[in-house]
């Protein structure tokens, strides 16, 4: 999906997706039983690292990723700082209490979005849409023409965005010649909605007749791309353990702020 702003590629590329599937749900329940406040900050660091090393995508667009998933991580836990228990009070309006406990609660469920959404952008960034689909019906058993469909869902999207664009144009050209009170307010909307639905139901229509004219059913078929598996999907299994392990060894022998426990009436 990326691939025109990759400038390396790195050995998570050729990962199957499968094995970054499963290891992504297995670090979300992993990291949901995690309460030392240490560990969290150096999981999100060496994450972070991984990220950058083995992305192999333009830094803008790896960074602008990462901001705005930090922004909404941060956002989220507000309603944690803001509507929070504690026992040292920092600020008391209303409904709104801010506590110590409140904000080290907040910025640690901060943490965790933040992981999952950094190795979610990993998989993002060094993944091939033809090659997601491929691996599932090939491992998982997924049909062929359910896939199919959705492999061809995902490449109408810039289709349409092309489209829309290329509307946008031809009617900023028509206004120029008719009166403004023929396309104020819903009349605009009305102008752009009804043609682009118009184009793209006729363009899906000629897709399915076309994939239903050559052969795209349920039954047995051959595959011109392979996605299988390799010694690089242990590697990024060994990887991510590594980071998971030295975070806790670095928590346990280099404490930053010494919250062994963040919940409620454990925190130290």
């Amino acid at each position: 999906m990326f691939e025109h702003w990759k400038i390396r590629h790195t050995f998570v590329d050729d990962v199957n997706i499968i094995t970054k599937l499963i290891l992504g749900v297995l670090l979300f329940f992993f990291i949901i039983f995690i309460h030392n406040f240490d560990f969290m900050i150096y999981i999100v660091t060496l994450m972070f690292i991984f990220l950058i090393i083995f992305n192999g995508t333009e830094f803008k667009i790896t960074g602008t990723f990462i901001l705005v998933t930090t922004f909404f991580a941060l956002l989220s836990s507000l309603f944690m700082i803001l509507y929070g228990d504690g026992n040292h009070i920092l600020f008391k309006f209303g409904i709104i209490q801010i506590s110590t406990e409140s904000i080290v609660r907040g910025i640690h469920l901060s943490l965790r979005t933040i992981t999952v959404s950094m190795f979610g952008i990993l998989i993002a960034l060094t993944s091939q849409v033809v090659m997601i689909f491929y691996s599932l019906m090939q491992h998982l058993k997924v049909k062929p023409k359910v896939a199919y469909a959705f492999m061809a869902a995902i490449r109408m999207i810039p289709l349409i965005i092309s489209s829309l664009i290329q509307l946008r144009r031809s009617l900023k050209m028509r206004y120029q010649i008719i009166d403004k009170s023929n396309y104020r307010g819903f009349k605009r909307l009305k102008h752009l909605i009804i043609p682009l639905l118009s184009q793209n139901i006729r363009r899906a229509h000629q897709l399915s007749v076309a994939m239903e004219s050559k052969g795209f059913k349920d039954g047995p078929r051959t595959y011109y791309y392979r996605a299988p598996f390799s010694y690089k999907d242990l590697i990024f299994i060994l990887s991510l353990l590594v980071i998971i392990g030295l975070s806790y060894y670095l928590s346990t022998t280099f404490p930053i702020t010494g919250i062994h426990d963040v919940r409620i009436g454990k925190l130290e």
